[in-house]
């Protein structure tokens, strides 16, 4: 061995220790190239993006490798991007017809979701249907949608309809377009005439005033209870005339999660159950990003009724 260490002097060489080296080396030549980031273009309201798009939510996102980028809606999307997903919540034809070309020549882009799925949840006279047509009863339990009845007629002429249809009051009246959250509650026959149509009626059901808020993304389920409209009985009926306007109701300020509830209650569907339904809907409405607001009927554990649904609810 020689000292020193000078230009042109031998040096002796551990095996393993250049084994480890020439690995090392040959590892880093044919290590892959860092992932590119996952491109989210999204178009939304202001107010959506806001509440969905909340610093965590950002900080996460790029520790993933999530990538958000606002797209403008005035312009053709393919002069934007690129984009791995497009996340939506815009109406209007406009829109659409970008987002269809956009759907026809970029079909490698995920598209949450396809417009025409979406406006199946726009209007309540079509919202429940492939929950009712569905009508799935499995050991966990029963899921069903309350009577309902559209009416796009004179406010006059409620009454009558209603009685032809054979509901019973009281009535919930929710505007035929989903965008408004504020329902009515019609106690008696007179009340109905002073409703604004087009508009859907459904029955009320009794339900404990807890409702489940179920959110669906893709195969992910997550469910919430929130406080809802209290029981009504047969002196509330009597006692009750007009109509009562609900602004907004279990909206996120009205959680009950936490809230000191009867078991019976405030227990959760059964997971099994919500699976299913899920897995139904998703496949019959061509979506992957919505919610669906449950109830079950006081006094049984096992019968439920779906009441609304939202394509991608806030929380």
């Amino acid at each position: 061995m020689v000292s020193g260490g000078c230009v042109g002097a031998e040096v002796e060489v551990d095996p393993e220790a250049a084994a480890a080296a020439a690995a090392a080396e040959r590892d880093e030549a044919v290590a892959p190239a860092p992932a590119r980031e996952l491109v989210v273009g999204y178009a939304l309201t202001s107010k959506k993006a806001k509440s969905f798009l909340q610093p965590k939510l950002r900080g996460l996102a790029r520790k993933k490798g999530i990538l958000f980028v606002a797209i403008d809606h005035k312009r053709p999307l393919s002069d934007q991007g690129p984009f791995d997903i497009v996340l939506h919540k815009l109406t209007g034809k406009g829109w659409q017809q970008l987002l269809e070309e956009y759907r026809e020549t970029h079909p490698e882009v995920t598209v949450l979701d396809p417009p025409g799925a979406i406006a199946h949840l726009l209007d309540r006279q079509s919202m429940l249907q492939e929950v009712s047509e569905l009508d799935l009863t499995d050991r966990y339990g029963k899921v069903r949608v309350p009577k309902q009845l559209f009416v796009n007629t004179d406010a006059l002429s409620i009454p009558a309809a209603v009685t032809t249809a054979g509901l019973s009051l009281p009535l919930v009246a929710k505007p035929l377009v989903a965008k408004s959250h504020e329902l009515s509650l019609a106690y008696d026959p007179t009340s109905l005439t002073k409703l604004e149509p087009p508009l859907v009626l459904q029955e009320f059901v009794n339900h404990g005033g807890v409702m489940f808020k179920v959110y669906i993304v893709g195969d992910a389920i997550r469910v919430v209870r929130r406080f809802s409209l209290p029981n009504v009985d047969e002196g509330d009926l009597s006692n009750n005339a007009g109509v009562f306007r609900f602004p907004r109701v279990s909206c996120a300020a009205a959680s009950a999660d936490d809230a000191d509830l009867d078991p019976c209650v405030a227990e959760l569907p059964p997971r099994p159950l919500l699976e299913i339904l899920a897995r139904e809907l998703r496949r019959r409405l061509g979506l992957r990003l919505f919610n669906i607001d449950m109830i079950r009927e006081h006094g049984t554990r096992d019968r439920f009724y779906v009441i609304d649904m939202n394509y991608f609810p806030g929380m």
